[in-house]
This record gives C-alpha cells, structure tokens and sequence, in this order.
C-alpha cells in the first residue's frame, strides 16, 4: 500500500503523505532520497543507491529530518481508516436523488450515456404526481439527515418544466413541514432557455450544470438537434444570459465533454473562457472501446499534455492575480476537503444516493437506470432491495484490490461505481483510463493549490 507519492510538476517537486494529506514542497535532493512509497529505506542503503550523486554529510543530515517527519507521522503516516470502513454495515439514510424527471432529449448527442434520453426504454415524462411521490419518499428515507440533494435531470428537464415547477414548490412545503433542507439542481443543455424559465431556475436552483463542449465547430459535430444541424448558435447566448443572472453566492458550470474528436481540450476550455465563463468543466468522454467517440490508452500522452498546459495557463493567471477562472476537476482542498467517510466511499451511489425515473423505479445512479440487474424497487412500495444497497456500502476503496493501493485512494474514492462496472462488469475493479486519467489531474490540482497557497 502506498503511503506516500511523489511528483514533479514542471521544475517543482512535490510529495503527498497519503494518509495524513500533509503535501511538502521538496527540492530534487528530498525528492531522490525518497525512493520507496511505502517506507523510508535504510541510511546505509540511502548512501549506496544516492551517494554517487550527493554528499555522504548531506544524505545523513536530510536523513535525520526525514525521519523527524516520520515520527510526527506527516510523512510514511499509518492508515487509521481501513478498520473503520471495514466495520460500517449499518443500513445508509438516503440524502440525494437524481430525479430523472423525463426520459426524452430534444438533442441527439452523439455521445449519449443515456441512449439520446431514451435509457434503453421508450420516451416518457415524469408525472407531476410521481415527482412528488419522490421527494416524499427521499424526505422519509433522509432519516436523521437535514440537508437532501435533488438533481433535476433528463433527457433535457426543462421539456417538462411545469412539472418541475411543481415538485419543486411541493418540496418547499414538505421541506418545511419535516423541518428538511432541500436543495436542487439542474442539468440542462439550454436550447429551450427563456426569460421566465431562467428567473425561476436561477431563483430556486442551487446549482446549474450547462452543456456546451468548447469551441463551435467540436460543439456542433457532436451536441446535434435531431436535424442533425448544431447546437451552439442557440445555446450560447441562452448560457451567457442565465451565467450573468446568477450572483457570487450561486454555483454554475459551464460544462463540456471531450472526445477522441477533441483531445485538445485545451483549446475548447480557453474557448469557454474567452466568452466569459469563470467555472468551467470539460470531462473526458466515457464509452465503448468500440465506439468512434472513445477515448483510448493511446490518446493519453495528449490528454496529459492538455492538462499540464492548462496547469500552466491557470497557475500564471493566478501568478498575476488576473482573469482567473476554476477548472473543475483542479478544484481541491488540501487543509481537509470532504470528510474521511466520503473519502472513503465516494459518492454514495446505491446508498446515499439513488436515481428514480419516470415511473418510479429506483437505481444506484443515473448511469445504472434500464439495467434491470440493478434495480432496487420503487418510491411507491419504498421496500428498497437491501442486498444491492448493502454491496454498492461495501465497494468502498478498501474492498477494491487495485484502490486499495493506489496512492490516489483518498482523492478519487475508487472512482465511478457505473464505469468500473460497464467497462469490468465488476464495480470493485476501477476503469483504468479513467483512473490514469484522474491521476494527473490530481497532481496538477495538487501544485495548482501548492502555488496558490505560496
């Protein structure tokens, strides 16, 4: 098991103690002495395998630090968790849901996880009624929990935006009365934006995810009407409209997808900047092998150049202290961020989160919905199947072999439940691209924050 990774970013040197999160900023001198992830070598040995490069009186002192940092156990710390994880099987309480609120999408996205809206079923609204039925059965099943997460999602929600209307003051009522804190989200891909729509989701919407990929000519090839003509001309004003209504204290994204169409990616996030966004995702695309779209372990060597050129983009703005924007996956919090529990486990797919679709059926996460392997029951007989629930609580990164002894466990949380099992059919055994992937941009989000923070 790795307790320590080491890395270099450009001319910088860096090491992360796994298990404490404590990061030192080293020189290449540390950075050499530090040759098992694991555990600090011998000095004897130290010597042998470095003192063709430094001094004998050198190697012994910064020794001796080392090993003063591993007493305060800020470096090669134990794990203190895996006893923990192991011993949690009480049964989860529920506090987020992603209400598929239609099944149906006024776009054709090539790229589609979700069967272009259909989700391997037919087209189909959710019912006002059943929409309530939801946040009933997400009220009951919060438990203790004050705080519940709704994400509004399709398809395109906003096709069915009076039954959204509907549910969402129904569940300031019910929020009240239960004494709840219900806050929604909304994915959208903007095309049906207007003024009245924008007021209200900007009013009531804690979060907005708006889809754009990047530049137009990238954007039109993939994100399509049913025409098959582009999107872009149409969303970007609507985007730009609803991102200015929105004050400091409310969350958006302007969030794209790249492919293999794509692979400078870059370009596409600096195309999103220079229209005048601040909060800024561009996601790698997840599909079969197969699939003209995916991307694969040969497109990595660019990818990863993409994202040391936006390290190097963001870290001068931020240098200069102008035209600063985030990136999401360089988002990271290095004096705690999210606690051990979520570190652990993730996203709580399955346990503390489920999706619902128009029916009422209830699954892990969006991206299960329409495989019947995994459906977990309905809002209506709110008997959820406790087998499934229990094996997504336990597909915490200590039951993952790989997870388990990657330096990365604490920051990932052993990755997508849905595409470990798409790509493995096993949600214990990680989708590998996706997690060499992660990995580089946690380093670059690891420096990123380690330049800000000097």
């Amino acid at each position: 098991m790795s307790l320590i990774h080491k890395f270099k970013q450009n001319e910088d040197f860096y090491v992360v103690d796994i298990n404490s999160g404590s990061l030192h900023v080293i020189d290449e001198f540390i950075y050499d002495l530090l040759i098992d992830d694991n555990k600090l070598v011998e000095l004897d040995e130290l010597i042998e395998k470095c003192g063709h490069k430094y001094a004998k009186e050198e190697i012994i002192e910064a020794y001796g630090e080392l090993q003063e940092l591993v007493k305060e156990e800020i470096l090669y710390s134990p794990d203190l968790y895996e006893e923990i994880a192991m011993k949690d099987e009480d049964e989860s309480f529920v506090k987020a849901l992603c209400l598929n609120v239609i099944h149906d999408c006024n776009l054709r996205c090539k790229y589609c996880f979700a069967d272009e809206g259909e989700y391997k079923g037919c087209r189909k609204p959710m019912s006002a009624e059943t929409g309530k039925r939801a946040i009933d059965f997400v009220i009951k099943k919060s438990g203790i929990r004050k705080n519940i997460e709704v994400d509004l999602f399709g398809g395109e929600p906003i096709m069915v935006f009076e039954t959204i209307k509907e549910i969402v003051e129904y569940a300031k009522e019910q929020g009240k009365i239960h004494n709840k804190n219900i806050r929604f989200t909304m994915t959208t891909n903007a095309t049906l934006l207007n003024d009245e729509i924008m007021e209200y989701i900007d009013k009531n919407m804690g979060n907005i995810i708006l889809s754009i990929d990047g530049r137009k000519e990238i954007n039109d090839k993939v994100r399509v009407r049913v025409d098959g003509s582009g999107s872009f001309d149409r969303i970007l004003p609507n985007i730009k409209k609803m991102v200015d209504m929105r004050d400091k204290s409310k969350q958006y994204y302007a969030r794209g997808t790249f492919t293999r169409n794509n692979t400078d990616f870059f370009n596409d996030v600096m195309a999103l900047v220079n229209e005048g966004f601040k909060e800024i995702s561009i996601e790698p695309v997840v599909l079969p092998d197969e699939h003209e779209l995916s991307l694969r372990r040969e497109d990595l060597p660019k990818i990863f150049e993409q994202y040391d050129i936006l390290y190097n983009e963001m870290e001068r703005r931020q240098r200069e202290g102008k035209d600063i924007f985030k990136f999401y996956h360089f988002n990271i919090d290095l004096n705690g961020g999210p606690c051990v529990y979520k570190r652990i486990s993730g996203c709580g797919a399955g346990h503390e989160y489920v999706a619902v679709t128009p029916d009422g059926e209830v699954y892990p996460c969006h991206q299960f919905v329409g495989n019947k392997d995994f459906l977990m029951g309905n809002i209506y007989d709110e008997n959820l199947d406790k087998e499934i629930s229990m094996t997504f609580k336990k597909a915490h990164i200590y039951n993952k072999p790989k997870c388990k002894t990657c330096w990365a466990r604490f920051y990932c949380s052993g990755g997508c439940q849905a595409n470990n099992f798409n790509f493995n059919g096993d949600i214990h055994i990680p989708y590998e691209i996706g997690c060499e992937m992660q990995k580089k941009r946690i380093e670059c989000a690891i420096a990123l924050k380690a330049k800000t923070m000097e």
